[in-house]
């Protein structure tokens, strides 16, 4: 449903109290904007509707069937502050006193909360100012906030933007494939030639036939003796020439599919390349199966279109254009009757062509939603025998695949008709020949043997246009394909490199965050943050879940680029670098580390493919893998399964830190490392991440506020800001935010000591019997 604002009438209010505030609203008022909200002041889903007038600002509440009206009249004094924390937007209504209202609701709602405070701002600036004209859209009535179109009475969604389609798949989108096919364009050329030299040969049988007809069997009829070298030589005039259209034949589809397959590689590993460099944003909107099916089976279809439909294409039109010439050249009007029933062949083509595209773009959606079941539910496998969800995954995946069947249903009703219908159309283009024929030879005006060639020809040229008519089909599949392919070819990352990037041959590690601001949409999630960070130093990032910590390390990655502001490394801004350069000198410890298939030793050689064994055990060691690395089956040779499966979290952990010891990074981000194990595991790794933070410039976040009283600094941060910034000593003296999270996580953990004592005493005290299967 598109959500929208009611902006200049009562009519097509949002929520379940739209019926009493029309109701309220007929008096008289006149609506500006509206708004709903989904949550209550204590984080409850609830309804509420917030409507602006032109004298003032109304609040429903409450049950539907008896709600709560709070209303106050507009005043210049009154102030409304949007803010957003935390995944939950916050509306608060001020006057010069006090807060009057606060209303939360979910992010979904954050574009129409902005439009909403953007009209109370236009109000209030109105009733300052008498002489400002209303607001346009008060006046036009209710409009969409996507288009600006306006919107009917009770209308659930906008109109434009219900019926607007995507932009059409035109077949000229395959024309763009030429990037692909340009070097090899002496191959493509010596193909083509080889199709006009094969289709030539194939059309040398049926102009034979005319003098076997005329000179050999006609006469024979009529009690002549039969020439035999002269039959002879038609007949080896009939042999070379299909011997040689066999030949070229063969020559030109293996050229061609040589060529084709080349292309097609040439448009998987582009592609490829190019999803790797867009920026993380890109990923987080798709489905891993969509990608996966682009790059594999769309890839595949053009591949197929080059190598056969392409050069069957080719060929027809090159069979139909030079039997045309012939059978203009034998006898004009037979032609022209030949060519009876193209018009009506194209017009059905041009009609059936929109309808198999859509219907194939169709396709390729659904298509993608099984694929994208079942790359959620692999590498999710233990998740779903874990919970026994086996059978709802099953329907998941039968409900997708009934969906891409019925929608291959509605395509084939249409193009089952199309094809007989093209079939039925030659069918009596050749009768309205024979007919016309018959007469033409009844009146001598042509012989049997320039009939009969005539109708050699004619299946031929039937044949083709047949053929081309087919075509359509796997053209508009591959325009289909070609188009998801340049979608992401056409996406240009969020994180460019620069046109003449700055390179830095030694990074010192000093990092400088100038009033850096970044936002997600209309979500603002850091705010004018500053931070000076010495060469070698230790900082600890710490604060509420939403405080923006994770996004502050995505930064400073260069993951994504600030909205704000600047960050510098030694003094240079990031957005001077080549973005591979700078991250060459980058460790990355995360809470789930990922581990690809594949060994040990590759898995931690991932930064350093070229590293020697030594290096690889230096490292191992280092980070406190070695000794459980040399009990594993095959040592450091052992495959870890798909994402690490075969090992444990701490391994994984310890895994993933050796492979950041070993590129030696100076600038080291630990995010959450150690929050996802237990205390024996926390302490290895805890020893592990002592050893790769010497040296190097380290940010370190973490929940466990003990883990990180070896850091230099300590930065609190809270809603998007920095609030305090200091080693843990001077910051528990001075009482504030930080003290307030130490305690709080003292507290808790004293809380749950406290319940595991008590739950060992009561173990104590009422043992199980052995027995027992309780």
């Amino acid at each position: 449903m598109q959500q929208h604002l009611s902006l200049g009438a009562p009519v097509g209010l949002p929520g379940p109290f739209a019926a009493q505030a029309r109701e309220l609203l007929a008096q008289g008022d006149n609506a500006v904007a509206a708004l709903e909200v989904d949550l209550t002041p204590a984080l409850e889903f609830a309804p509420g509707l917030l409507v602006l007038t032109g004298e003032r600002l109304l609040c429903y509440s409450g049950p539907a069937e008896a709600p709560v009206l709070r209303q106050w009249p507009l005043d210049a004094g009154l102030e409304l502050v949007l803010h957003e924390h935390g995944g939950v937007g916050t509306l608060e209504l001020h006057d010069a006193h006090a807060r009057l209202a606060l209303w939360r609701f979910t992010l979904l709602r954050g574009p129409q909360a902005v439009e909403f405070q953007q009209h109370f701002e236009r109000q209030r600036a109105r009733l300052a100012d008498p002489t400002l004209a209303p607001p346009q859209a008060a006046l036009e009535g209710p409009r969409c906030i996507a288009c600006h179109t306006p919107l009917p009475p009770d209308a659930e969604e906008c109109p434009a933007c219900a019926r607007q389609p995507a932009p059409p798949t035109s077949t000229w989108v395959l024309l763009r494939l030429w990037r692909f096919a340009r070097p090899y364009k002496r191959q493509l050329a010596a193909g083509f030639v080889l199709t006009l030299a094969s289709t030539a040969a194939s059309l040398v049988p049926p102009y034979m036939t005319i003098p076997l007809v005329d000179e050999v069997l006609i006469p024979y009829q009529n009690g002549q003796q039969i020439p035999v070298s002269q039959v002879a030589l038609y007949l080896g005039g009939l042999l070379l020439a299909a011997l040689l259209a066999w030949g070229l034949g063969w020559a030109r589809t293996y050229i061609l599919a040589l060529v084709s397959e080349r292309i097609g590689a040439d448009l998987r590993t582009t592609t490829y390349e190019h999803l790797l460099h867009l920026s993380l944003d890109y990923f987080g909107s798709k489905r891993t199966g969509d990608l996966m099916a682009r790059i594999g089976s769309e890839t595949d279809r053009i591949n197929l279109f080059l190598s056969l439909n392409a050069l069957d294409f080719a060929t027809d039109v090159l069979m139909i254009v030079m039997t045309a010439a012939i059978l203009f050249s034998i006898n004009p009007w037979l032609a022209l009757v030949t060519l009876v029933p193209l018009p009506f062949i194209a017009w059905l083509i041009h009609t059936v062509r929109d309808k198999l595209r859509t219907g194939f773009e169709r396709i390729d959606r659904v298509w993608s939603e099984v694929t994208n079941v079942l790359a959620d539910t692999i590498p999710g496998i233990r998740v779903v025998k874990a919970f026994a969800q086996e059978r709802r995954e099953t329907g998941r995946f039968r409900a997708a695949n009934q969906h891409n069947l019925e929608v291959n249903d509605r395509l084939n009703k249409t193009w089952s008709l199309f094809s007989p219908t093209v079939s039925l159309m030659t069918e009596i283009g050749l009768l309205v020949v024979w007919a016309f024929g018959i007469w033409l030879v009844a009146r001598n005006q042509i012989t049997v043997g320039v009939l009969t060639a005539f109708i050699a020809y004619i299946g031929r040229f039937y044949t083709r246009l047949d053929s081309m008519s087919r075509i359509v089909s796997v053209t508009q599949k591959a325009a289909a394909g070609a188009k998801r392919i340049f979608d992401i070819l056409d996406h240009v990352s969020n994180v460019p490199d620069p046109a003449h990037p700055v390179r830095l041959e030694r990074v010192q590690g000093a990092i400088e965050l100038r009033g850096v601001g970044f936002r997600a949409g209309s979500r603002v999630i850091l705010k004018d943050v500053s931070l000076s960070i010495r060469p070698g130093e230790m900082i600890g990032l710490v604060g509420h879940s939403g405080s923006g910590k994770s996004t502050l390390v995505n930064l400073i990655s260069r993951f994504y680029d600030v909205s704000e502001g600047a960050i510098l490394v030694d003094g240079v801004d990031l957005r001077r670098m080549a973005v591979a350069d700078y991250r060459r000198h980058i460790g990355l410890v995360l809470q789930e580390p990922f581990l690809f298939f594949g060994t040990v030793a590759e898995n931690i050689a991932y930064g350093k493919p070229g590293a020697t064994r030594a290096e690889i055990v230096a490292a191992a060691r280092a980070a406190h893998a070695h000794e459980f690395i040399l009990r594993l089956p095959h040592g450091y040779d052992s495959l870890v399964g798909e994402r690490g499966q075969s090992l444990s979290g701490g391994e994984r952990q310890r895994i993933s830190i050796a492979r950041a010891l070993l590129i030696d990074p100076r600038i080291l981000i630990l995010d959450e490392a150690t929050s996802a194990v237990d205390t024996e595991t926390e302490r290895e790794i805890q020893r592990a991440l002592d050893n790769l933070v010497q040296g190097r410039t380290t940010i370190a976040i973490a929940h466990r506020l003990s883990t990180l009283r070896k850091a230099d600094r300590l930065v609190v941060m809270d809603r998007g800001e920095i609030v305090e910034v200091g080693p843990h000593d001077a910051l528990m003296e001075r009482r504030g935010a930080y003290w307030r999270l130490y305690e709080a996580q003292a507290r808790r953990a004293e809380e749950d000591a406290e319940a595991a004592g008590l739950h060992l005493d009561s173990a104590l005290l009422h043992p199980r019997h052995p027995a027992d299967p309780s």
